[in-house]
């Protein structure tokens, strides 16, 4: 299955290790593709899947029956930031909380997919 066809499920299972654990937390999340990067953000507060990437980024994106293996990279840069968070695609975030508060604050990761091919 190619990455657009993948983006084009917007909501996703989101396997990641539990930082304090070590066991696997599955949850279900949206994610979106914006200027070809999978992307999965969320509103301003704490998140464990967040805490749970940030102390270790091998995640697992479960899509269209597939099982993917990715890694997930916080994403700092505010260029990118402000991308994603005025895509149209991620516009009801901006019914959440002001634009300046989620650049600022939301939790956002990029996925990077090692097979997207496969499962």
């Amino acid at each position: 299955m190619s990455p657009e066809e993948l983006g084009r499920h917007l909501t996703i299972d989101l396997t990641t290790i539990g930082r304090r654990s070590g066991q696997p937390s599955r949850i279900e999340i949206w994610w979106f593709r914006v200027d070809g990067r999978f992307v999965i953000t969320g509103t301003p507060g704490p998140r464990d899947w967040y805490a749970n990437v940030l102390a270790d980024p091998r995640v697992t994106v479960h899509v269209a029956g597939l099982d993917l293996r990715g890694t997930a990279t916080p994403v700092t840069d505010a260029k990118l930031r402000r991308r994603v968070l005025t895509d149209p695609a991620t516009s009801w975030y901006a019914t959440q909380a002001q634009l300046d508060h989620l650049l600022a604050e939301a939790p956002m990761v990029e996925i990077e997919l090692g097979s997207v091919g496969g499962g």
